[in-house]
């Protein structure tokens, strides 16, 4: 598959096609989308929630997120990679901003960057565009600054907070954004906002009225624990059957059942490693 473009994704827009984005976080969950054709992967700064075990993206660093984006970058070398800027890290200044943006770019690897923010944010954006690194928003409920958005809720439920998302949202594609994510916003408002603006709408718990879905990986496959957003669709329960592969696993040791003749090597002479297969001899490690 073709590398996809940011002009595919504005395409598409204007056609009315729909398209899926999903999180990643290492490189098997990088070659499974790759496998499936995913058209845009995102490393979010969620893998703080996913994969380190906090309970926000506040602690998450630039090393964090560098380091896992060029994980994703090696499992999946085709696909359109956006990554994540993480707490603090364009929040000082437009050129530390622009530096952590090319941090990204550079040694992970990421085709794109995200922020979170609008208004304030539109310049910042336009800076690191100037750089040469495109740009993907993020408004509704941005978990970096979730305390005070009142937690983890949906926003723009009032007249006031619903324009204030709506004017964020053309203060980004002015400053030149190709897309933006909008979380955890009533559907209508939504609607209106992808179809007023000209760059593609992503929603994650805003409606299907939009361009496009995100969501996370492991949310989407079970590996989430008990958590289950309400916008969140399971398509199996990936952790239960790891649960019972471990389990299997340990009864067939105890029971001696593991490893078999299969899963173990034999002397290089012996009658066995003769009678081996050339093209798998007992010195191979795989299959």
């Amino acid at each position: 598959m073709a590398r996809t473009t940011i002009q595919d994704l504005m395409k598409w827009k204007r056609e009315g096609h729909r398209w899926v984005c999903l999180t990643a976080y290492d490189a098997p969950t990088a070659r499974v989308l790759a496998a499936t054709e995913v058209p845009v992967v995102l490393v979010g700064d969620s893998l703080g929630n996913v994969i380190l075990g906090h309970d926000s993206t506040i602690p998450v660093t630039m090393e964090n997120m560098v380091h896992h984006t060029a994980a994703v970058r090696r499992g999946a070398p085709e696909l359109f990679i956006v990554g994540d800027l993480p707490f603090l890290a364009v929040q000082v200044s437009e050129d530390e901003a622009v530096r952590n943006a090319g941090r990204l770019i550079q040694e992970g690897g990421a085709d794109a960057v995200k922020l979170e923010g609008g208004g304030p944010r539109a310049a910042t954006v336009k800076r690191i565009i100037e750089a040469g690194i495109p740009v993907m928003g993020h408004l509704g409920l941005t978990p970096q600054n979730a305390t005070q958005l009142g937690g983890y809720r949906v926003q723009g439920v009032d007249e006031n907070s619903a324009r204030k998302i709506r004017e964020d949202a053309i203060s980004l594609e002015q400053a030149g954004a190709f897309s933006i994510v909008l979380e955890c916003v009533p559907a209508p408002l939504a609607a209106s906002i992808a179809k007023e603006l000209a760059i593609p709408i992503i929603g994650i718990g805003a409606g299907g009225d939009v361009d496009a879905q995100v969501l996370v990986f492991h949310d989407l496959v079970g590996l989430s624990g008990d958590f289950q957003p309400r916008f969140v669709r399971r398509y199996v329960e990936i952790e239960e059957q790891m649960r019972d592969a471990v389990k299997r696993f340990q009864e067939d040791v105890t029971s001696g059942s593991f490893p078999s003749s299969k899963e173990s090597f034999s002397m290089p002479h012996s009658k066995d490693a003769a009678e081996g297969s050339e093209q798998n001899p007992e010195t191979e490690l795989s299959g």
